[in-house]
């Protein structure tokens, strides 16, 4: 006897479709599964077993051989498990012939026969509407996950014996619908600019990074706001659109961190790895490989404090996906791509006991450890890092200051404004921002005037940047000129871009 049911694999961000074969043939009784699995796989049939028995269902007393197709896609994790008890149940011709038509399974199963929900659904389901499958049965916990995806009719069950029921027409179970409740509601977690005391040209500077989603840099000794400015940057960037909202929570759910019963996520992303974290753990791995760090910030703010803290090999995997906005790993069966349009605020100190240049504390580093701790960032890090901003201590008259400060609310009001003029200038772009132009987009968008282009011309030859900071200083100017309602690029807004490349105005600023 030979049956097929439909399941669901997580590659990468991708639902692959698994088709689960079943034989049983006469024989010894045994349960063999094949197809590529991985140990957590071939221990489905141990809780399929016991389920289907807690469950008062009949286990057949046969030789039972499941494939997994395709066979050369290596297979992980226990979601298997549903459509391996369906396909024993269809192959014993325990349940209707035509009952499981266009439906994918997708659950593991607990000994007590109740299902689990599987990390990655959103993106299980969207693999299921792009095969032309008409419906899906998942864990109850996370069909509001799945039903997020329109054009696909989704099942919420508790327990192996209630799908039993229902293909057999004993039970009915409705479709799972989408309620505005079970979204997750955008919150400032009430940080604000407001509560920054002084520092308004850093203020400015992080006006101008959510404006243009530009990379920035702080330099400043400790005790200086840095991490305190980071953490409202996304105070200041607008609302997550429709579309961002579903890949960040798609890359969520694959790494396994959306919480049950919720949604789309509304709030942007803020991750803050420790500068001890690995590669693997800032870009993803694995045999078969998640989201890293930089993917889980996708659509929001990754922050690296004590940015040469971190191993110089960690930061320079970040050069790819800083340029192209995705991470692609490769494996020997395949190669997985995530996103990772982040923005990076990175935070440093002058030198390694933090004082260098310092008016009311001393350095006791000496030149070569300062030269050192510089050359921990690499010059093709640093030219993709837009604004490299001097964050100096805060005075005492700053912080007694009973003034009122700019809120959040004002900045973001001018931020979507200049991005909104991005948006018109870019209307089919995923990332319609200016930190995103080509080369050949600043040539067109970026008309200098005359005074400009003289002034950046002595920029470049006298601070001797790289290519890539030119189209940096370019992209920054273009991004001033938006916030200030200008057409053109004018000599001030040029001047105030340059004004943002500390590292290259000093040609060794740390020693």
């Amino acid at each position: 006897m030979y049956a097929q049911v439909n399941t669901l694999a997580l590659y990468g961000l991708q639902g692959v479709l698994v088709q689960v074969e079943i034989d049983l043939a006469q024989g010894l009784p045994g349960f063999e599964i094949v197809g590529l699995p991985d140990n957590s796989v071939r221990e489905a049939k141990d809780r399929v077993r016991a389920a289907m028995r807690n469950c008062g269902l009949e286990f057949p007393q046969k030789r039972i051989t499941a494939n997994l197709a395709p066979a050369h896609l290596r297979k992980e994790g226990s979601g298997f498990d549903l459509g391996l008890a369906l396909g024993i149940l269809l192959a014993a011709e325990l349940v209707p012939a035509n009952a499981l038509s266009g439906v994918a399974l997708v659950g593991e199963l607990a000994l007590d026969g109740s299902i689990r929900p599987v990390r990655g659904m959103l993106s299980l389901a969207l693999g299921a509407r792009e095969h032309k499958l008409h419906t899906l049965v998942v864990s109850s916990a996370c069909a509001p996950e799945a039903a997020l995806v329109s054009g696909l009719k989704v099942i919420g069950v508790d327990s192996l014996g209630d799908v039993f029921r229902w293909l057999t027409g004993r039970l009915e179970l409705l479709p799972t619908a989408v309620h505005p409740a079970s979204e997750e509601t955008a919150s400032a977690g009430g940080e604000d600019f407001s509560e920054i005391k002084g520092q308004p040209h850093v203020k400015r500077a992080f006006e101008i990074s959510a404006a243009g989603n530009h990379n920035i840099l702080l330099i400043g000794p400790p005790g200086s706001g840095k991490t305190m400015l980071a953490k409202r940057m996304p105070t200041i960037l607008p609302a997550l659109t429709s579309r961002e909202s579903l890949d960040v929570t798609q890359v969520h759910s694959v790494a396994g961190l959306l919480a049950e019963e919720i949604g789309l996520l509304r709030t942007r992303p803020f991750r803050t790895p420790h500068h001890t974290i690995s590669t693997g753990g800032l870009i993803g791995g694995g045999t078969i490989p998640r989201p890293g760090e930089v993917s889980l910030a996708h659509g929001g703010v990754l922050f690296l404090d004590e940015l040469p803290e971190f191993r110089k090999s960690v930061l320079e995997v970040l050069r790819q996906p800083m340029e192209d906005a995705q991470v692609t790993i490769s494996r020997t069966q395949a190669t997985y791509t995530f996103p990772s349009r982040f923005l990076l605020v990175a935070a440093m100190n002058p030198c390694p006991c933090g004082f260098y240049g310092s008016d009311y504390k001393p350095c006791t580093c000496t030149p070569p450890m300062i030269a050192r701790y510089q050359n921990k960032i690499s010059g093709p890090l640093l030219d993709r890092i837009d604004l490299h901003v001097e964050v100096p201590r805060v005075t005492y008259s700053d912080i007694v200051n009973t003034a009122l400060e700019e809120s959040s609310s004002e900045i973001l009001t001018r931020v979507i404004r200049a991005r909104d003029v991005q948006a018109a200038r870019f209307p089919d772009r995923t990332s319609p921002y200016n930190a995103a132009m080509s080369p050949t987009d600043t040539r067109l968008y970026c008309d200098m005037s005359v005074d400009a282009r003289t002034l950046l011309q002595k920029a470049f030859d006298r601070l001797g940047l790289s290519a890539r900071a030119y189209e940096r200083v370019l992209k920054v100017a273009r991004t001033i000129a938006d916030l200030a309602g200008s057409v053109g690029v004018e000599e001030a807004h040029v001047a105030e871009a340059v004004q943002y490349r500390t590292l290259d105005r000093h040609p060794n600023p740390l020693s």
